[in-house]
């Protein structure tokens, strides 16, 4: 014990004498940030503070009569009796009076003349009321120029006349990179003026929030009320705009979400101009091009969005653009994944044409399309909404595809009427579904109407069995089989690519 008490004597004077030459060197050049890295943020945060602001919403909740309990009955001359009767009247007595309720966010400037606004719509939907309070304290009233709830983005006004105002500009998000420094500032539980920095942690990530989710993540601490807050890069420039946390607890886990400045500022320029939206919209619904859809289809890669189904009457229709086709470039930009082109459509102005690039059966071939707007083809009902039905039924006799885990009957007047399928479908109906089978993996069910089978119509089990068969047969047998799937024949069709069990594929 003596001998390793004096070694460890030892070890400490060295140390002591080591730090007493170093310390300079210590503190003078480890400390230094890397390369790239900012000595601070307090000359950007000084210069960027005034243009953030806090949004304070109200809503007046209207109180269900009835909702309230009843008050107990309590002796005559009971001290109880007042103390109720005076907190059924402060809480509106559910007799339907109106209660306030606020909600906290935060936002920026981006016309200082003007007095625009930018946050997030869930920040002051169904406000009554809306106050925008600047980093000096000035507290001004704010009206809606309007909202988009597909992007969860909103623009507000406040009259800047009396006052001066400072603004932000947007940069490009696109250009920023997985680890570059950013800044966020917002009014997290209602302190506003609070500035946090991070870094970008991912792109593109897909929260299943909206139809163009492609958030930027970073790590930058985010809590509840910095909603529509911005986020900058180290120029000052706004490249997000934090909507969202991802958080088990409800606080910052350095988990947070900003939709991209390259997404936002389009829909911006259109709620400030038309006081609305006005996207672009194509009719047709889409799907990724997966491994398995690529190889039974002979395509090269998982590039583009292969098109499931078209909208009647709707532009890629009358563009010549078919079920099966896979678009690959949009308007000269080329399609690396399929959730990039929703977003590449909506950019499109309205009213303009457009090249299409896809490829059918093997060959690339352009196409012109004439762009429409989304918003209007809601409005007519040229968009439906697939309804939602229930599969669990008793399956008739029935069929087996070899090696799809799938069992199939034609369509008869009573499968007809017991999957709700349309008279004017023509196709073979899925009665059962093999437990654990790549069928089962990709969604299929019973109800589903199998139209296709590696591009070829089949209307009988008979013809889905050989177009199966044909598959094995052929000289350069596939390991999947590409079909055309319409859960009851509603007109949601999809493209499936189904494994074909080891056994019935050719050896």
């Amino acid at each position: 014990m003596r001998h390793f008490s004096f070694v460890c004597g030892i070890c400490v004077l060295s140390l002591f004498s080591v730090t007493a030459s170093a310390q300079a060197g210590l503190f003078s050049e480890d400390a230094a940030p890397p390369a790239g890295a900012p000595q601070s943020f307090a000359d950007l945060s000084d210069k960027l503070l005034p243009a953030v602001v806090n949004i304070s919403s109200t809503t007046k909740v209207t109180q269900p009569v009835g909702e309230m309990p009843e008050i107990p009955e309590f002796p005559e001359g009971s001290p109880f009796n007042e103390f109720f009767k005076d907190f059924m009247e402060k809480n509106g007595g559910g007799g339907g009076e109106a209660l306030p309720t606020t909600s906290l966010g935060s936002g920026f400037v981006i016309d200082a003349e003007k007095g625009l606004v930018v946050t997030n719509n869930h920040v002051i939907k169904d406000a009554d009321e809306i106050r925008v309070v600047f980093n000096n304290d000035v507290t001004l009233d704010a009206k809606l120029v309007g909202k988009d709830e597909k992007t969860d983005l909103a623009v507000l006004k406040v009259d800047a006349k009396k006052h001066k105002l400072s603004a932000v500009a947007f940069g490009e998000s696109d250009k920023m990179r997985v680890g570059d420094w950013i800044l966020a500032i917002g009014n997290p539980f209602g302190l506003g003026g609070t500035v946090t920095a991070g870094i970008i942690s991912a792109r593109q990530r897909d929260i299943h929030s909206g139809p163009y989710d492609d958030f930027l993540q970073t790590d930058a601490s985010i809590n509840r009320g910095n909603s529509g807050g911005p986020m900058f890069n180290l120029k000052g420039e706004v490249i997000g705009i934090n909507a969202a946390i991802y958080s088990p607890s409800g606080g910052s886990v350095g988990i947070g979400f900003a939709i991209p400045s390259d997404l936002a500022k389009p829909v911006i320029d259109q709620i400030v101009k038309f006081g609305r939206t006005k996207r672009g919209w194509i009719g047709v619904k889409i799907q990724t091009v997966t491994d398995e859809i690529a190889e039974s289809m002979g395509l090269s890669g998982t590039g583009g969005a292969l098109v499931a189904s078209v909208t009647p009457e709707g532009p890629a229709q009358k563009a010549k653009i078919e079920q099966g086709d896979v678009i690959v470039e949009f308007n000269g930009r080329k399609l690396d994944t399929m959730r990039n082109l929703p977003r590449i459509v909506a950019e499109t102005p309205v009213g303009e044409k457009v090249p299409v690039k896809v490829i059918r059966a093997g060959k690339e071939m352009t196409l012109s399309v004439l762009v429409a707007e989304l918003e209007k083809a809601e409005d007519e009902g040229l968009i439906e909404k697939a309804d939602t039905a229930d599969d669990e039924r008793v399956p008739p006799k029935s069929s087996e595809l070899d090696g799809t885990g799938l069992f199939v009957s034609d369509l008869s007047d009573v499968l007809r009427q017991t999957y709700e399928i349309p008279d004017d479908v023509q196709g073979v109906v899925v009665t059962k579904v093999g437990a654990g089978s790549d069928a089962m993996m990709k969604g299929m069910s019973p109800g589903d109407v199998i139209l296709e089978i590696n591009q070829h119509q089949v209307s009988t089990v008979t013809e889905a069995k050989e177009q199966i068969k044909q598959v094995g047969d052929s000289k350069d047998a596939k390991e999947s089989v590409l079909m055309l799937v319409d859960h009851q024949g509603q007109g949601d069709a999809r493209f499936v690519a189904l494994k074909l069990k080891n056994d019935k594929k050719k050896k």
